[in-house]
């Protein structure tokens, strides 16, 4: 009968061990796993929600003002005065200037330029500012002459259209003047600046809808 040879299972014996080392593990357990990163985050997720909502609310105040001027025999009636072409027209390239310093001022926060970030900003409130002040002065002008809420459908449209935009516009004033506090602060870096994004984004919005309410309401 054919001897068995006993096996040796201790460290020394015959038995190979082989560890195989994971790169990034450090041979103590499986890979860690890899962390993407989403293609949006929530804040600009919920700012595009936002945004979304109120180009559906306006749009639906357009069609109504498209719809009241369509059924009026003049517009505006004869006894209301003009609105102010020439003033606004200036004032709308004030708030359009505002969006490109608001660029410049996203470019001076990617390249982590703090004082070209605070200029910028402070450029982009005193356009805002200065864009409402005229358009405050512009309505005085105009109750002062006739052109109320209560003054019909186009006294009616008007104030709705203009003054819900205004709002928006002043909505974007407060928040980039945070945004300004925080970057004399030193708050934001090169990779942290999302809230100059988001506020960036708001106030293009809100310039650009100002361009479409501008030929509606005041050019065509």
């Amino acid at each position: 009968m054919a001897r068995t040879q006993p096996q040796d299972h201790s460290p020394a014996g015959g038995v190979e061990r082989r560890f195989t080392l994971v790169r990034g593990s450090g041979g103590n357990g499986p890979p860690a796993p890899v962390l993407r990163q989403p293609p949006i985050s929530n804040a600009q997720l919920g700012l595009v929600i936002f945004i979304a909502f109120e180009t559906m609310v306006f749009v639906g105040l357009v069609t109504a003002y498209w719809v009241l001027r369509s059924g009026s025999f003049a517009w505006p009636p004869p006894n209301l005065p003009r609105l102010p072409l020439a003033v606004t027209s200036v004032n709308t390239a004030m708030l359009g200037f505002s969006a490109l310093t608001m660029f410049r001022a996203v470019k001076a926060a990617v390249v982590g330029s703090q004082a070209g970030l605070r200029g910028a900003l402070v450029a982009t409130a005193v356009l805002g500012m200065g864009f409402l002040t005229i358009q405050g002065t512009e309505w005085v002008r105009l109750i002062h002459q006739g052109l109320t809420l209560s003054s019909g459908s186009y006294g009616a449209t008007f104030y709705t259209l203009i003054g819900l935009h205004a709002l928006h516009v002043v909505g974007a004033v407060v928040w980039l003047l945070m945004v300004l506090a925080i970057a004399y602060r030193g708050g934001y870096t090169t990779k942290r600046h999302a809230g100059v994004t988001l506020c960036a984004t708001y106030w293009y919005y809100v310039c650009a809808l100002w361009m479409v309410l501008f030929g509606v309401v005041y050019v065509y």
